[in-house]
C-alpha cells in the first residue's frame, strides 16, 4: 500500500468514526451531561470532542506500524486529560499556565495543572517512541505537548481550532496518515462548529493538536524541531497575551 493510499483510507476511517462516534454520544446520557453555554449564550454540546480523540485514533491506525504508538498516546492522552479538565474545571475561572502552577504551589491541584503535566508526559513518551537520542526526543515532547497547548490557546471562537488545524496540517499532507487522519477530522467537525451546535472543548483541541505535533515530529530532523519547539516555546509564554487578542478580534 502506497503512503497515499494509506493516507485516503486514514483520512476516511478518521472521518467516519468522527462523526459516528458524535451522533452516539448525543443521542446518549453523555450528550446532556457534556452540554455547555458558549460565549454568545447558546448551549452546545462537546461531544465532537471526545469524537474527535476517538476519530483521529482510527485514523493513526492506517498508518506506519513505527508511528502508531506514539500517535495513540499522544492523542488518547492528550484527549483524556483535556476531557477531564472540560469536565472537572468547567467552574474554574483559573486560566493559563501561571495561574494553575500558582494554585499548585498553595497545595491545590487543579485540573489545569492536571492536564499540563499530563500532556507533558504523553508527549515525551510519543517522542521517545519515534527518535533515538535524548535531546531529539526532549525535542519532540516538547513540540508535541506544545502543538496540543496552541490549537486548545486559539479555540476562543466557534471553528477558531479546526480551522488552525487545517491551516497547520496542509504542509503534513505530505507525509502522509500521521497529518491526514487530524485533518480529515478537523474538516469532519467543522460545520457544527461554525454553526454553534457543538465545540471541540479542550479534549478535542488537545487531541487535534497532539495529532498534527506528532506529524511534525515524524517529518522532521533535529533542526525542524528545534525551530518548532523555539515558536511553540515562544507562543506558550506569550499565552495568555495572544489568547486575550484572540478574544477581542473575535468580537
Amino acid at each position: 500500500m502506497t503512503e497515499f493510499s494509506r493516507s485516503l483510507r486514514a483520512a476516511a476511517l478518521a472521518a467516519g468514526v468522527t462523526r459516528a462516534a458524535a451522533t452516539v454520544l448525543r443521542r446518549t446520557r453523555a450528550g446532556a451531561a457534556l452540554e455547555r453555554e458558549n460565549h454568545a449564550g447558546r448551549t452546545v454540546d462537546l461531544c465532537a470532542g471526545p469524537a474527535t480523540a476517538a476519530g483521529i485514533a482510527a485514523g493513526v491506525l492506517a498508518g506506519p506500524p513505527g508511528t502508531r504508538a506514539a500517535a495513540l498516546v499522544a492523542v488518547l492522552a492528550a484527549g483524556a486529560c483535556g476531557g477531564y479538565d472540560d469536565v472537572a474545571g468547567a467552574d474554574d475561572p483559573r486560566r493559563g499556565f501561571r495561574a494553575h502552577l500558582g494554585a499548585l504551589r498553595d497545595g491545590e491541584l487543579t485540573s489545569g495543572a492536571v492536564k499540563l503535566f499530563g500532556i507533558s508526559a504523553a508527549g515525551l513518551v510519543a517522542g521517545a517512541l519515534l527518535k533515538e537520542r535524548t535531546v531529539d526526543r526532549v525535542l519532540a515532547g516538547v513540540v508535541v505537548a506544545g502543538t496540543a497547548h496552541l490549537l486548545n490557546l486559539v479555540d476562543v471562537r466557534p471553528g477558531r481550532a479546526a480551522q488552525a488545524a487545517l491551516v497547520l496540517g496542509a504542509p503534513g499532507l505530505l507525509r502522509g496518515p500521521l497529518a491526514a487522519a487530524p485533518m480529515a477530522v478537523a474538516a469532519a467537525v467543522l460545520p457544527d462548529d461554525l454553526a454553534e451546535r457543538g465545540m471541540l472543548g479542550d479534549c478535542g483541541a488537545h487531541a487535534l493538536g497532539a495529532a498534527l505535533g506528532v506529524a511534525v515530529v515524524a517529518g522532521n530532523g533535529r533542526a525542524g524541531l528545534v525551530a518548532h519547539a523555539a515558536g511553540l516555546v515562544a507562543a506558550t509564554v506569550r499565552g495568555d497575551r495572544i489568547s486575550d487578542f484572540v478574544r477581542d478580534t473575535a468580537r
